[in-house]
């Protein structure tokens, strides 16, 4: 789904960034090589931003520690 009509910027675009290590509103658009034009979008950016952060970090706490 587009997040960002100026920019084009997709929801698999902010996933895409949060996997490539963005944390921030302003990397995931830097990824995309653009910014927040009108920032209509930033609200939802940074929603997603936060889900796909959380889930990674619950996907980094429910991995098995390694044997020793």
């Amino acid at each position: 789904m587009f997040v960002c009509s100026c920019n084009m910027l997709t929801d698999q675009d902010v996933k895409r960034a949060v996997d490539e290590g963005a944390t921030r509103p302003r990397e995931i658009y830097a990824a995309q090589g653009c910014r927040a034009q009108c920032g209509n979008c930033v609200p939802g950016v940074l929603c997603l931003l936060r889900r796909a952060l959380q889930a990674r970090s619950e996907m980094a706490a429910s991995e098995p520690l390694p044997a020793m």
